[in-house]
């Protein structure tokens, strides 16, 4: 049976990030950002988590501030207050916290960036685990928040998608190993969240996205902006975008 997560209908388009077009004054994964997302129509928001010097999960891509915000410090190395200040004409300092309260309608798609956060996330996610999927390059990461949210109570298993290591050993299992090592190799995982490319390795290709479906796994890809690619990809099977631009997607997606 599918997640809860998975019950709205697909293609599923993911926010990366929120969402910001041109001419926006607020910065990737802030409160802003979100909303607009939320105000544009997407059900799914990806975001990125790390763990402030004073325990507050913070939605943030880098494990600095830098890039957003100009201040090279570390997100771990700051205090709730620091971040505030430094997002407060940036669209607002988003926690984990008041994402999943504030909106309780999105399913989120939680990036565990920092091995720290990973016990803090599980425990957050718990009382919303039916709207929310753990990601992580780190297989040890996501099992770490997964197994933190069980701990605290989660009446089902948050969704989840696959990391670099299980994903290398799907992509050589897919060429030719039979259905029942693919299905091991993917079990407890809900989804493939992928580049078509890494480098110069074709990471997506048909038979991946059949032997996923075979198992019962999705197949996402990110990050995509050019909306004929999008309509492509959704035609070549795959379940779901992730892309910068959510509007451009719902619109050209949509029906």
């Amino acid at each position: 049976m599918a997640h809860p997560y998975f019950d709205a209908p697909a293609p599923r388009v993911l926010a990366h990030r929120g969402l910001t077009v041109p001419g926006d004054s607020h910065v990737e994964n802030s409160l802003a950002a979100v909303a607009e997302a939320v105000s544009a129509g997407a059900t799914y928001v990806e975001s990125d988590c790390h763990l402030t010097r004073d325990g507050e999960i913070v939605l943030f891509h880098d494990d600095n501030v830098e890039r957003v915000t100009g201040d090279p410090r570390l997100v771990a190395d700051l205090r709730l207050r620091d971040l505030e200040a430094l997002m407060a004409d940036r669209g607002g300092l988003l926690t984990l916290r008041d994402a999943l309260e504030g909106f309780p309608e999105t399913r989120w798609n939680l990036d565990v960036k920092a091995a720290a956060a990973a016990a803090e996330m599980g425990r957050l996610v718990a009382p919303h685990a039916e709207r929310v999927l753990l990601a992580s390059f780190s297989d040890a990461r996501r099992r770490a928040a997964l197994a933190a949210a069980a701990a605290a109570g989660a009446a089902v298993r948050p969704a989840t998608s696959a990391g670099s290591a299980t994903i290398a050993r799907v992509l050589g299992a897919a060429a030719a190993a039979p259905a029942s090592v693919l299905r091991r190799l993917l079990r407890g995982v809900d989804v493939l969240q992928i580049p078509q490319r890494q480098g110069a390795v074709r990471v997506l290709t048909d038979r991946l996205i059949r032997r996923a479906h075979d198992a019962g796994v999705e197949v996402h890809v990110w990050t995509v902006n050019d909306v004929d690619e999008m309509r492509s990809l959704v035609a070549r099977g795959v379940d779901g975008i992730v892309t910068d631009r959510a509007d451009l997607a719902l619109a050209a997606l949509d029906g």
